[in-house]
């Protein structure tokens, strides 16, 4: 590191779990961002500003007026351009050294297979579970640690699943594709504007700890978040030995 990086990252690299050797596995690290809006504008931000090397970010939406109640990432200047392109504004704003990669496209099963290949962590910031199960199949095939978020109404949720650690679930195991799962859009049935940042900086938290190696992931539980009595509540989450989609992955792992 060069003196500049020495002093902006100094709050890190005082802390005795980080230091210079987890600030500069930052520095190398690759975090793939699905979905730029609520979830996925605080947890880029704080990825940027910890100084994760790059970032990038696939949403194939644009930024519209009804975002900006939660989506702090973009601003009223950028309505209609497309959310990576503003997001990649606010984290260059927020620190230049990163470099992002913005992806306008709604990714298919193969290029999320390439991009959790090439990841040191994937964020899923989506808003629908079929993205979500097509991230998780992408990385339980590569073994890439997943980081996944959801929140509508006054409620959130997050786990970490991350095929390295043994009967860990993946995102299949504790929410199955044929068990019935509704999506729930914010659009309708609307969405505490804070309850998006706090649990996409949890996100960020988590796959920060994850590239360092530093604490306890979330790996295993599930943490809820009851917005309105701001009650955490975490649960363990179980691997399931007939899982279609990491059972025979959990055997070579």
């Amino acid at each position: 590191m060069n003196d500049t990086q020495l002093l902006r990252y100094s709050r890190h690299i005082l802390l005795d779990d980080i230091g210079i050797e987890g600030q500069e596995r930052l520095l190398a690290a690759h975090a793939v961002i699905i979905g730029a809006g609520g979830l996925g504008s605080p947890a880029a931000l704080y990825l940027a500003a910890s100084g994760v090397g790059r970032i990038t970010l696939v949403d194939d939406d644009t930024v519209d007026l009804t975002n900006l109640q939660r989506q702090v990432m973009h601003t009223t200047e950028r309505i209609g351009i497309p959310k990576v392109e503003s997001g990649r504004a606010a984290l260059h704003a927020i620190n230049p050294e990163v470099e992002v990669v913005a992806l306008k496209e709604r990714a298919n099963a193969a290029r999320l297979l390439e991009l959790a290949r090439e990841a040191s962590v994937v964020l899923d910031c989506s808003d629908n579970f079929a993205t979500r199960h097509a991230v998780n199949r992408a990385c339980v095939a590569t073994g890439t640690p997943l980081v996944a978020g959801a929140a509508i109404r006054f409620d959130g949720q997050l786990s970490v699943f991350d095929m390295r650690q043994e009967n860990c679930p993946c995102y299949a195991c504790v929410f199955p594709e044929d068990s019935g799962f509704e999506d729930v859009a914010c659009s309708t049935m609307g969405v505490f504007a804070p309850l998006v940042g706090i649990v996409g900086a949890v996100q960020a938290a988590e796959a920060l700890k994850l590239i360092m190696g530093v604490g306890q992931p979330l790996a295993g539980r599930l943490l809820m978040l009851d917005g309105r009595a701001m009650e955490w509540t975490s649960i363990g989450a179980a691997r399931n030995p007939a899982c279609p989609v990491c059972a025979r992955r959990a055997v070579h792992v």
